[in-house]
This record gives structure tokens, sequence and C-alpha cells, in this order.
């Protein structure tokens, strides 16, 4: 999807590389939306422990640099992940808080199967589309039946090779951001974003 396409998606998913490289593309695009001089919210995921990935995952926060444990610790002998569903609790509330306090763009780390059961970040993606504002996500292949019926017509999936192009991010933001101050002007953004 190019620019034009994506233009007038209220919400992008990244698909198309590893979750890892999606998250730093993610960070990445937080850098460049702040030195353009938007108010960017949000957290994106990395891991805690190089050595240990899958155990030590973290949300960062864009706004304060706060990071919230997202996993849990089993133990020395433990090969599972296991997700601590209270840090994303806590990591959604800070969020959320931010939006109340006022942005332009929300980042969030990703659609999982958290967010489909209405947990996870679901509240921090509902508060941003109730606020019109733009987001940027990441969504795996696996997840797309509920990521459509979450997100419905206000979002477009972008594969991350395309998003990685020189200034689409900005042309992505510009856009929405430009279009969310005309709808401020003219009435309640909560009846063009459709998301509950």
């Amino acid at each position: 999807m190019d620019v034009a396409e994506a233009g007038t998606c209220q919400i992008v998913a990244l698909q198309g590389a590893a979750s890892a490289v999606i998250q730093e593309l993610l960070g990445e695009f937080a850098l460049r939306l702040a030195d353009a001089g938007l108010r960017v919210s949000g957290v994106i995921e990395s891991s805690a422990d190089k050595a240990k990935p899958c155990k030590a995952m973290v949300l960062r926060n864009l706004d304060d640099e706060r990071l919230f444990s997202i996993s849990q610790d089993l133990g020395p002998g433990s090969q599972a992940c296991n997700l601590d569903p209270e840090g994303l609790v806590l990591a959604c509330a800070a969020v959320q808080q931010s939006i109340a306090r006022g942005t332009d763009v929300v980042i969030l780390s990703k659609f999982g199967k958290q967010e489909a059961a209405g947990g996870g970040l679901a509240d921090a993606f509902g508060s941003a589309s109730a606020a019109g504002l733009p987001i940027i996500t990441a969504v795996s292949p696996a997840m797309m039946v509920a990521w459509s019926n979450f997100a419905g017509p206000f979002a477009a999936c972008v594969p991350a090779e395309i998003a990685r192009g020189p200034g689409w991010i900005e042309a992505w933001s510009g856009r929405m951001v430009t279009a969310r101050s005309a709808r401020d002007m003219i009435g309640s953004p909560r009846e063009r974003i459709g998301l509950g």
C-alpha cells in the first residue's frame, strides 16, 4: 500500500517482518515523528534480557521511557513464555493517561491474542480511536480475522518494507493529523471512527 492508499486509514498495522524488526521500526517512527514536532504516545515491546528474549519482555512507554514488564518469571528451568497480564494493564493505563493529556499520534506495540479477547492494550486502542487519533501498530497474519472485526474499515495493513520507505511515516501521519484537525473543527470524531 502506498501513501495515497493508506492516507485515509485511521489505523495502520505493520506486517511482513519478524516481531523484533517491527518493534524496532515502531521505535524509529516514534523518534521521527517527535522530531517532526508531533506529540507521540504509546508503548513498544523489547527484550529486557537479550540472552532470554522470550522470558524478559517489556513495554517501553514512549512518553517517559518507563518500562513495564510483561513477562512472568517462571524460574530457571522453565522453557515457556508466560505473559504477565498485570504488566499489560499498567502499560495500557499509562497510554490512556497520555491520550487524556493530549497527543497527536499513538503507537501501540501490537494487536494480539490479549487484545482480541478485550484485554491487553485493547482499551488503549479504544481510547485513541474515540479521540480520533491516528494509530500505528502491528498485527500478525494469524490475528487478521480478529483484527478486521476489531478495527473495521478504518484500518489498513502495510508491509514493513513499504513503511520503511523514505518519508512514508511522515506522509501518513501528516495526512492523519491534518484530517483529525479538520474533523475537530466540524464535529465529533466518535461518529467517524466506528470502533467501540
